[in-house]
């Protein structure tokens, strides 16, 4: 006999009662997710004013169509929001990043090769855990380009799994395993010669070693 995770139950009661109109209920879904829309807006923004004001808008336009909601990761479901409404602003001031270019198999997709997916670095989630500097952990994560910055966000820090970031950036599964891929290689490299003030390798450096 399968048994549902309770906090499970919980979310699936809330957003039915929402698809009521019941705001209650979508407050505590809010509630739930708020950190993780703010800092995945934040990722794509690099701007503390505008992820609050972009997480704000695409949890109002999560309240007027979560009748839309088909089932599945709710999380995921609410975070591709935040990713539109993130790009709605950015097209709107102009100021979207230009993505680099990467090899792209015969359907458009970034190309997954052997290289990248073969560096299955340690999550930067146990870094965390095991490091009580994460304001250094952090600092040089917001050095990533954004688009890296985004899926090792939602992927080592929040705990997504590929499908779930997929659904929340809206590209393949391929891209987000290539893209953190090339996200983790790139804090390896960043971080393979830091040293803490003791002269001994820094921890998150260590992981990455």
């Amino acid at each position: 006999m399968e048994f549902k995770d309770q906090s499970a139950e919980m979310e699936e009661l809330w957003i039915e009662s929402a698809s009521n109109g019941d705001l209650d209920a979508f407050n505590q879904l809010v509630l739930k997710h708020q950190d993780a829309a703010y800092y995945h807006a934040l990722a794509m923004l690099n701007d503390e004013w505008l992820a609050e004001e972009v997480t704000q808008d695409a949890f109002l336009k999560a309240f007027q169509n979560v009748r839309g909601f088909r089932g599945g990761s709710f999380r995921a479901w609410l975070m591709r929001i935040v990713t539109n409404t993130a790009y709605d602003w950015l097209r709107q001031s102009a100021r979207r990043p230009t993505q680099p270019l990467f090899p792209k198999d015969e359907h458009g997709e970034e190309m997954e090769t052997p290289f990248w997916i073969a560096d299955p670095s340690t999550l930067v989630e146990d870094a965390v855990e095991q490091n009580e500097d994460q304001e250094f952990l952090y600092r040089n994560l917001n050095e990533l380009q954004g688009i890296y910055l985004d899926v090792i966000t939602l992927i080592d820090i929040q705990g997504f799994d590929y499908l779930e970031a997929a659904q929340a950036l809206n590209v393949p599964v391929g891209t987000v395993k290539s893209r953190l891929a090339r996200a983790r290689i790139q804090m390896r490299d960043k971080l393979r010669d830091v040293k803490n003030p003791h002269g001994e390798l820094h921890p998150v450096t260590a992981m990455y070693g």
